[in-house]
């Protein structure tokens, strides 16, 4: 018996069409992967790099790889310091290496293996880290510490990669610990009535004895109630005709500021205070406008009779030419000053005498200038004036004053 099949022409055709289009695809699918992966596999890195060498501090390093399969790098051994990122990519592109800071005293190495479409490539690549060196530092303490004789706090900064504690001299018990923590000493020093007085703080490693640092505090005589060499301000530059980056008194940083100085708004010139710090010193006015510097308050008991000594220089310009040299001096609160004014024949050499390497040393001690207050008292402050607030029609119209090291004494 036979079966005959029968195929109606639409339905014969609409197979057909079908069939077309599903070989058309895999045609297609199979052209595409053809034209991706064509040629013999290659993996290569730009420059041909085998290794990697970073510092203790650690480093990012960028590669750009050459490739017509997909690509992995895969690290040899678990690990916690390095990685790759990204981790995987197919034909051209880039990764980094991410190595992080090593904070442990042993060098450390691994190596990395490149997986391209399957297959472990022959070459490795290493990575390779420095030993940290065990240290301790203390930023900002070359000088030892110097505080007053009315008492006041002292901080120690210190960066150390070890364990570490600090010992006092036995006899030091006007020193008490504040506060302790891995980077800070904060001690504070009781009023001192008497003569100068010095402590030594010794910072150490029960692990590292050779790492041990000390650092000594001064605190003044009990007559010495106020003494400032600014050398907490570092703006512009310490030659005086250069004012470039010089820094305005109302542009200082809350820090600067908590010191206690002053300077006053001058209104003929935009209500702007016209004290600028520079390397270690401060500059009174600018052209056309005097400025003044003001003590904090000082800190005595009862009355008492003060002497003040400072150091203070004339403005000159880079081409020699100089300011006016008047400078007032006032008792603010309380007291009353021994001069009203000085001139400042202390001048600084212009530019051509400091190329000739003319020697002029402007802060030399005995260059400084002092005067008394009688009847000082706690409501005292000292005032500095170049000159006055508005100078037009005054003179020259300039008068900028250089100061530093102010030193306040009870004289009894």
């Amino acid at each position: 018996m036979k079966s005959t099949i029968t195929f109606r022409s639409g339905h014969f055709t609409a197979i057909l069409l079908i069939m077309v289009a599903v070989l058309s695809l895999l045609f297609v699918s199979c052209s595409d992967d053809d034209e991706e992966f064509s040629g013999d596999p290659y993996f290569s890195i730009e420059d041909g790099p085998t290794g990697l060498t970073a510092g203790v501090e650690g480093s990012t390093v960028s590669y750009t790889v050459r490739s017509n399969r997909s690509w992995q790098v895969v690290a040899q051994e678990d690990n916690d310091w390095v990685r790759a990122f990204p981790a995987e990519g197919s034909e051209d592109g880039t990764f980094k290496f991410i190595v992080k800071e090593n904070e442990t005293f042993d060098a450390r190495t691994i190596n990395f293996s490149f997986i391209v479409n399957g297959t472990e490539q022959p070459v490795l690549f290493r990575v390779e880290q420095a030993a940290n060196v065990p240290y301790i530092n203390l930023p900002g303490a070359q000088n030892g510490a110097e505080v007053l004789a009315a008492g006041g706090d002292v901080t120690i900064d210190v960066d150390a990669n070890v364990a570490w504690t600090y010992k006092l001299d036995d006899d030091a018990t006007w020193l008490t610990q504040l506060e302790l923590s891995a980077t800070k000493i904060r001690l504070r020093a009781e009023k001192n009535n008497g003569a100068d007085r010095s402590a030594t703080v010794t910072i150490q490693s029960s692990e590292h004895p050779e790492l041990d640092k000390t650092i000594v505090i001064t605190q003044l005589p009990g007559n010495i109630i106020l003494r400032e060499d600014f050398s907490w301000l570092a703006y512009g530059n310490e030659k005086p005709y250069n004012t470039t980056g010089e820094t305005r008194f109302d542009t200082w940083t809350q820090d600067e500021i908590n010191h206690g100085w002053y300077s006053t708004p001058v209104a003929a010139s935009s209500n702007q205070p016209l004290l600028y710090a520079r390397q270690g010193f401060v500059k009174l006015g600018k052209t056309g406008f005097g400025g003044d510097l003001i003590s904090p308050r000082l800190n005595i008991e009862g009355t008492a009779n003060i002497r003040v000594t400072f150091k203070a220089a004339a403005y000159i310009s880079a081409g020699g030419a100089i300011d006016d040299k008047l400078l007032k001096i006032y008792a603010l609160g309380a007291g009353a000053t021994s001069i009203s004014q000085l001139t400042i024949d202390n001048v600084p050499n212009s530019e051509a005498q400091d190329n000739a390497g003319v020697v002029n040393n402007i802060w030399a001690a005995e260059r400084a200038y002092s005067f008394t207050v009688t009847g000082a008292t706690a409501d005292t402050q000292i005032k500095f004036l170049g000159g006055d607030y508005n100078l037009t029609g005054v003179g020259l119209g300039k008068n900028r004053i250089f100061i530093d090291d102010i030193n306040i004494e009870i004289i009894e």
